[in-house]
């Protein structure tokens, strides 16, 4: 399979590469389960042994549109599919439209199956983030209040340009990963790549 990684339709595969130096994660959906490899190690997953899914967005420094799928079945290493792919040193690849059409087709092996289907973040990482999200919004918005009353002008324009990037990336990040359970015949839009 390719390292750059594409959906085969005759083959149904998709591989990516999560860091440089490491190990392309191949994976292939077949009639039996899903067949994954990750450097030397490898296996087959039934679909009847596949008990929980979720679905994340998790942007990265050099990717900042990064979805991830996480698989967990008996017998088997938690899987983790990304739409992302190391091409160089400095290069990252976005694999939307084959990510998508691959998890489309993994969601649509699962629908007779018994699932638990998540989406976002696990919720003990969730909701203390949001948390400290808030937090840390609200002290900017007291420090621009404060350099206006100094009339520092300069300065709370620098503060509010920070402030509405941190809204922007951080709202995003916590809108599309809020902790809940989806249906397997309707997959979470915010965290699917628009293909």
């Amino acid at each position: 399979m390719s390292y750059d990684s594409a959906v085969q339709q005759e083959t149904l595969a998709y591989s990516y590469r999560p860091s440089l130096l490491g190990a392309p994660h191949e994976f292939r959906l077949t009639d039996h389960g899903l067949d994954w490899s990750v450097g030397r190690k490898s296996g087959r997953v039934a679909w009847r042994d596949v008990y929980r899914v979720r679905m994340s967005f998790r942007p990265a420094s050099m990717q900042t549109h990064r979805f991830v799928t996480e698989i967990w079945a008996q017998g088997a290493p938690m899987l983790t599919v990304m739409s992302t792919s190391w091409k160089s040193m400095v290069q990252q690849e976005r694999l939307d439209k084959p990510y998508a059409a691959f998890i489309a087709e993994l969601h649509h092996r699962l629908a007779q199956t018994r699932v638990l289907f998540k989406e976002g973040t696990h919720p003990l990482r969730y909701w203390p983030g949001l948390i400290v999200f808030v937090g840390i919004s609200l002290a900017l918005a007291a420090l621009i209040a404060r350099e206006l009353q100094a009339q520092a002008f300069s300065g709370a324009l620098f503060v509010a340009g920070f402030l509405a990037l941190f809204l922007w990336r951080g709202g995003d990040y916590f809108r599309r990963n809020r902790p809940r359970l989806y249906s397997v015949d309707t997959l979470p839009a915010d965290l699917m790549p628009k293909a």
